[in-house]
C-alpha cells in the first residue's frame, strides 16, 4: 500500500468515526441525511450524489437530497431547492421486482453496485440518466450505489454517488473497492442512525398523541374544558417566545432550546390532565342550583304552590266576605292578591337571576336570598317546609361563579391528581421538569395559591408563564357554561389586578403586555368582537 493510500484510508476513517460521533447526536432528520450524503461525497472525491428514501408505503424510493458540484445543484436537504424528481417504482405494474433500475435492483437484492462507465453497460436501464446528461450537457461515468438497511434488514433507503475523481488531477475515475467498503460502511450506520431517529421520532408522536387523547377524553366530558386545554399551551408558548426573544430587563438572561419547547410544550398540553377523574356535573356546573339538572326548574314549581294557595285564600275569603254581604270587600281582597303574585313573581325572578352566577353577589342580595329561603309551602306529603333548603340557600348564596365550597374543592384538586399522574410518569432526563411546569398553575406569587403553596422565588419561570396564559385564557373564553368571553381591554385589567395582588408573575405580565403577546392570541383564538383598543396606561400593574 503506497503511503498516499495509507495517508487516504486514515484520513476515511478519521471521518467516519467523527461521521459515526456526529449521526448518534445529530436531532435533525433532514440534516442527518446532508451530512451522510456529503460525507459520502467527501470520502470517495464524487462529483455528485443523491439520496433515496423509502416512502411511506414502501413502493417506490423518493428522491430526498440530490446534490452535483460540477452543475452546482443543490436539491433537498436543509438548505436545497424543492425536489421536483418522480420517485423509482420499486416493482412494476404486474406486482414484480424492479431490477432494470440500478437504485430498486440494490434496494431489492441488499447488494451494491459499482459501475466503472455507464454508457458501457448493459446491466440495466441508464436511459433517465442519459436524457438527465443531455438536458443539463452533463456526462455520467462512474456510478456507485448502496443500499442502507438497519439492523433488522429493513430497507430504509439508496445512496448513490456518481462520477469518482481523482484527488489529485481531478480526473473522472472509477469508484475503488476501498470506496465501496468505506461507503457500505457508512451506509449502514447511517441505516441504524435514521432508523434510531425515526424511532424516537415516532415514540415522541405516540407519546403527544397519547397526551392529546387524554384531552380527547377531557373534552368528551366537557368542551369548555376541552379547548382550554388545547389554548393553554399555544399561549403560554407565544409567551415563552416573546421571553426568548427580550434582550433587555430581568428577563434577558432566559432562552429555549428546541428541546426546552417541546418540554413546555408538553407541560402545556397536559397542565389540567387531572380533570379527567373530575365529575362531570361538577366540571359543567352552569347555574349554583345545576347538579345532575338545574334544580331552579323545582324551586320554580314550590312557587307555583304558593301562587296557587294564595288564589285559594283569596276565593275562599271573597266566598266569606260575599255570604256576609260585604261585597265592597272583594275588591280589597282582588288587590292584595295581585300584589302577593307579583311579589312572587318578582322573587322567582330574582332567584333564576342569582341563580346564574357572576363575578360578585352584594351582600344584600345575599340576604334577600335568606329571607326568600324562609317562606313556608306544603310539600305533595302535606307538610309545610321552607321554600329553599339550607343546601339550596347556600348554593344561591355563593359569591362569586357558581361552585360552592365543597365543589370548588372537587375542581382544586384536579392539579393535585395532574402532578401525582405527571410525578408517576418514568420522564427521561429532557422531558423531567413537564410535572413541575405542569403543576404550578395554580400557585401565586405570595405563597397563597395551591396545590403546594409555592412563592414566586420557588417556581421555575416556565410554570409562572403557564399560570397567566390560564387566566388569560379562562378569562377571554366565551364558551364557558357560567359567562361570557371578556373583551382584551378588560382581561387585562383584571390580570393587572392579579399583579398587583401579587398574584402573577409582575416581569412576565410587562412582557405579555409591552410585545402585545395578548394581541398575537387573540387574533388566532378569539371573536373579533372581544378584540377592543386597549390603553396602556391605564393597565394596573404595568408601566408603559
Amino acid at each position: 500500500m503506497t503511503a498516499l493510500h495509507q495517508s487516504e484510508v486514515s484520513l476515511r476513517l478519521e471521518q467516519l468515526t467523527e461521521l459515526s460521533v456526529a449521526l448518534s447526536s445529530d436531532r435533525d432528520i433532514t440534516h442527518l441525511l446532508e451530512r451522510i450524503l456529503r460525507a459520502a461525497k467527501s470520502m470517495t472525491h464524487a462529483d455528485g450524489g443523491t439520496l433515496y428514501r423509502t416512502s411511506a408505503d414502501s413502493a417506490s424510493l423518493c428522491f430526498s437530497i440530490a446534490i452535483n458540484d460540477t452543475l452546482k445543484m443543490n436539491l433537498g436537504g436543509a438548505g436545497g431547492e424543492p425536489v421536483n424528481i418522480p420517485g423509482i417504482r420499486l416493482h412494476d405494474g404486474d406486482g414484480q421486482p424492479n431490477m432494470s433500475a440500478v437504485a430498486a435492483y440494490a434496494a431489492h437484492t441488499g447488494k451494491s453496485v459499482n459501475i466503472h462507465n455507464v454508457y458501457e453497460t448493459d446491466l440495466f436501464n441508464f436511459s433517465g440518466m442519459r436524457q438527465f446528461d443531455e438536458k443539463y450537457g452533463y456526462r455520467s461515468q462512474s456510478l456507485l450505489t448502496v443500499p442502507m438497511r438497519d439492523h433488522e434488514g429493513e430497507l430504509i433507503g439508496v445512496l448513490q454517488l456518481i462520477n469518482a475523481k481523482d484527488p489529485q488531477t481531478g480526473a473522472k475515475q472509477p469508484f475503488s473497492d476501498t470506496d465501496q467498503r468505506f461507503i457500505e460502511a457508512l451506509a449502514s450506520q447511517a441505516a441504524i442512525a435514521i432508523t434510531n431517529r425515526q424511532l424516537i421520532e415516532r415514540l415522541e408522536t405516540l407519546f403527544e398523541s397519547f397526551v392529546r387523547l387524554i384531552n380527547i377524553g377531557i373534552d368528551e366530558k366537557s368542551p369548555h374544558t376541552g379547548r382550554h386545554c388545547e389554548h393553554v399551551p399555544e399561549l403560554t408558548m407565544m409567551l415563552a417566545e416573546a421571553v426568548h426573544a427580550t434582550d433587555t430587563g430581568p428577563l434577558a438572561g432566559f432562552s429555549m432550546s428546541e428541546r426546552d419547547r417541546r418540554e413546555l410544550w408538553l407541560a402545556g398540553l397536559l397542565h389540567d390532565c387531572g380533570k379527567i377523574t373530575t365529575p362531570v356535573h361538577v366540571v359543567e356546573k352552569a347555574t349554583k342550583l345545576q347538579t345532575l339538572y338545574d334544580r331552579i326548574e323545582t324551586v320554580d314549581t314550590r312557587f307555583e304552590v304558593l301562587k296557587r294557595d294564595a288564589r285559594i285564600r283569596a276565593l275562599e275569603e271573597r266566598c266569606t266576605v260575599l255570604a256576609e254581604g260585604r261585597a265592597s270587600d272583594a275588591a280589597a281582597i282582588a288587590a292584595r292578591l295581585a300584589e302577593e303574585i307579583a311579589s312572587l313573581d318578582a322573587d322567582r325572578e330574582f332567584l333564576r337571576r342569582a341563580n346564574i352566577g357572576g363575578e360578585f353577589m352584594k351582600p344584600e342580595d345575599q340576604e334577600r336570598v335568606g329571607r326568600i329561603a324562609r317562606y313556608r309551602w306544603t310539600s305533595p306529603d302535606g307538610s309545610e317546609r321552607p321554600l329553599l333548603n339550607a343546601e339550596e340557600e347556600a348554593n344561591l348564596k355563593i359569591r362569586a361563579g357558581t361552585l360552592n365550597d365543597a365543589e370548588r374543592e372537587i375542581i382544586n384538586n384536579h392539579i393535585a391528581v395532574t402532578i401525582r399522574m405527571l410525578e408517576s410518569l418514568p420522564w427521561p432526563r429532557h422531558l423531567e421538569n413537564v410535572p413541575e411546569y405542569a403543576g404550578g398553575h395554580h400557585e401565586r406569587m405570595d405563597g397563597k395559591g395551591y396545590p403546594k403553596g409555592l412563592t414566586r422565588e420557588q417556581m421555575s419561570l416556565q410554570a409562572r408563564m403557564m399560570a397567566i396564559a390560564d387566566i388569560f385564557e379562562a378569562l377571554t373564553a366565551k364558551d364557558r357554561p357560567y359567562k361570557k368571553g371578556k373583551t382584551l381591554s378588560e382581561s387585562l385589567q383584571i390580570l393587572g389586578g392579579f399583579v398587583e395582588r401579587n398574584h402573577i408573575d409582575p416581569d412576565l405580565f410587562d412582557v405579555f403586555v409591552r410585545r402585545q403577546v395578548y394581541l398575537q392570541y387573540a387574533r388566532k383564538f378569539m371573536d373579533p368582537a372581544q378584540i377592543d383598543e386597549v390603553d396602556f396606561t391605564t393597565i394596573p400593574g404595568f408601566v408603559p
